[in-house]
């Protein structure tokens, strides 16, 4: 073998060692790629100047302790609802300060997600869906909860989590703040000579679930968005069921859109719509696709439970999924502690 196809073979096989060590390292790496937890609250006391405001504690299906706070309108009374799923890197309890102008005389749940905040445990997509469709299950089982009336926002990663839970139960209507077609088309364009394909483990795939969604579904996207092209979004809402705005931001980017005045007024406004719509349609087709759903063994037991709330009543919640505390504060010191079932026992209020 001559010099040159010797260097040549040493090289190739030299690219091809690194190229195999870059793609175990994106394997080994990908949790940390995909989530970024945030435990430090970015309000430290936070507290909606619009609702009563209760720090909770929900516990997930396999006992995880998920932390975050429930905003309830001063009025009491069956309201509309609203969970919110937040981004990569994000905290939620700011959504708490800001929820008197995001979502007037609407309740809120707002929890982080498994690793971020106080919430226990390592975040995962299939953890992140099925505690979603937990906290929708849980917000219809409240007496001061419309059921009929619950919707979901998502930002950035977590419009990957809305859309998925629009999937699984019945969705009043959906935001969702700098939507992406898939984290594995976003994976791909950034790692473009690797075998995505095989390696990535969270994918949420928007794109696949979006023909399915029959909540109207609202779109803002940030002027300027170096993390989500506009492209990616563009193949979503190609595919979106039920698409009633795709909206541009002036003057956002991806980290400031939800903080804005403008994006904040522009939800506000989409919302006070939808629920001022009258219900009776929505809940004539959920009786519908209830009794198919009840029909049917493909559809899981509690998406079917929860279209059977929208038809009739609000489905129960299993109490071994839920621990609720309540902190004590100013806000909250005139109000009934939430309580709920841990197993068999009656969890006490106590400090977070």
């Amino acid at each position: 073998m001559s010099n040159r196809n010797r260097i040549a073979a040493a090289l190739a096989g030299f690219t091809g060692m690194m190229w195999l060590g870059l793609t175990a390292a994106v394997a080994a790496n990908q949790r940390r790629l995909v989530f970024n937890p945030t435990v430090e609250r970015e309000v430290p006391s936070p507290r909606s100047s619009g609702h009563r405001t209760r720090p909770v504690v929900l516990r997930a299906a396999d006992g995880t302790r998920l932390s975050g706070w429930l905003m309830t309108p001063q009025v009491p009374a069956p309201h509309p609802a609203v969970i919110y799923f937040g981004g990569r890197s994000e905290e939620v309890s700011w959504v708490v300060r800001d929820a008197g102008k995001l979502f007037p005389g609407m309740s809120v749940l707002a929890v982080n997600y498994r690793g971020y905040g106080n919430s226990h445990g390592v975040p995962a997509e299939i953890h992140m869906v099925e505690d979603g469709c937990m906290l929708f299950d849980w917000m219809a089982a409240r007496v001061a909860v419309d059921a009929r009336r619950i919707a979901v926002v998502g930002r950035s990663l977590g419009s990957g989590v809305a859309v998925q839970v629009a999937k699984e139960r019945p969705v009043h209507s959906v935001v969702l703040i700098t939507p992406y077609d898939s984290i594995l088309a976003l994976a791909k364009r950034k790692f473009r000579v690797m075998p995505i394909d095989y390696m990535l483990r969270h994918r949420f795939e928007s794109i696949k679930y979006a023909p399915s969604l029959k909540a109207p579904t609202y779109v803002l996207r940030a002027a300027d968005d170096d993390i989500v092209p506009h492209s990616h979004t563009d193949q979503l809402v190609s595919r979106l069921a039920k698409l009633c705005a795709d909206e541009i931001v002036p003057g956002s980017d991806h980290l400031d859109i939800p903080y804005l005045d403008d994006t904040q007024a522009r939800i506000a406004r989409f919302f006070t719509a939808q629920f001022a719509q009258p219900v009776q349609a929505v809940r004539e087709d959920g009786a519908a696709v209830a009794a198919t759903a009840a029909a049917d063994a493909s559809v899981p037991a509690p998406a079917a439970a929860a279209l059977a709330a929208v038809a009739e009543a609000p489905a129960p919640v299993p109490a071994a999924t839920l621990e609720t505390t309540v902190e004590t504060d100013t806000a909250a010191a005139n109000d009934v502690p939430v309580l709920a079932a841990s197993g068999s026992d009656i969890v006490p209020p106590k400090p977070e």
